[in-house]
């Protein structure tokens, strides 16, 4: 079925809208609106949007990639907190029919609920350009909650693409890049500059998609401690992993313990949680939760 075509990736045609409708943009929302065909077709293909796809859109904004979704995908659901936004929203997207625009903070809203009543409970695809005050929260929200996703298509700050996407060793790896590489595969999909934007952000964009693995890359018997060994290395990341964890009140493990299991993985008891692996870190929380146990 063919459906209308997009006209708010044209600058023009987004200056028209905010004019008529008196748009003030919100600091408080991170709001930068995409002004570039270019980026928008690249999302579009790199998310393998198809018509037989049901996709989550988080902060529409005005609804310029609302229109690109909308006209490849089965149906839409754009989340939009910003009261401004929504009588924009239902002008811009007037001509599609198979949008749905929820009025609320995404946060809130029960994504497995909407995916079983959507799309039968199958996976989901999402897409956004996501405000960067609220970006790992939202991803860590997806992937925590089990919301059955396949993919998430996501503009980013530059540096917390880098961050998801890199290996140990980097100043640039932490809790947010071991967390993604457990759920999904990260894919570096475009570099945006600021002038693709309006207004046009301090720092530079990037487009990635996380691909979600069918199954976790490593084997955790408990994953919530997994995540709270990598959590704790990293909150005081200059200090060795034995001193790190000793001091994650949360966790009560001394360091003797810690030090026994590093010797027992052959890893010197100066090392600090930046060098691990996920596979190493998913060992040491095996080796840590059978000692406790």
């Amino acid at each position: 079925m063919s459906r209308p075509l997009p006209t708010l990736g044209n600058p023009k045609n987004t200056i028209e809208v905010l004019n008529k409708y008196k748009f003030v943009f919100q600091k408080k929302f991170g709001q930068n609106f995409l002004i570039d065909e270019h980026v928008l077709g690249k999302i579009i293909r790199s998310a393998e949007i198809t018509e037989n796809d049901f996709v989550v859109e988080i902060g529409p904004g005005i609804g310029t990639l609302t229109q690109y979704l909308a006209s490849s995908a089965r149906e839409v659901a754009a989340i939009e907190i910003d009261d401004a936004l929504i009588p924009i929203l239902e002008d811009t997207l007037s001509v599609y029919d198979n949008v749905t625009v929820i009025h609320e903070d995404v946060l809130k809203v029960d994504l497995c609920k909407l995916a079983q009543e959507k799309n039968d409970g199958r996976p989901i695809k999402v897409v956004a350009n996501l405000p960067y005050y609220i970006t790992t929260p939202i991803i860590m929200g997806l992937f925590e909650n089990h919301v059955p996703v396949e993919s998430i298509t996501i503009m980013v700050q530059k540096e917390v693409a880098d961050r998801m996407k890199t290996g140990p060793g980097s100043k640039d790896y932490g809790a947010l890049s071991l967390a993604v590489q457990y759920y999904a595969k990260p894919e570096l999909v475009a570099n945006v500059p600021p002038n693709c934007f309006m207004p046009r952000p301090r720092v530079g964009s990037a487009v990635i998609r996380l691909t979600r693995h069918e199954a976790p890359p490593v084997q955790a018997a408990d994953e919530k401690l997994m995540f709270q060994l990598i959590r704790a290395s990293f909150n005081q990341r200059r200090k060795t992993l034995v001193n790190g964890l000793g001091n994650a009140p949360e966790l009560h493990i001394s360091k003797e313990v810690t030090t026994a299991v590093l010797e027992e993985m052959g890893l010197p008891a100066t090392i600090r949680g930046e060098a691990l692996t996920l596979e190493q870190f998913a060992e040491l929380s095996n080796r840590i939760g059978e000692k406790r146990a």
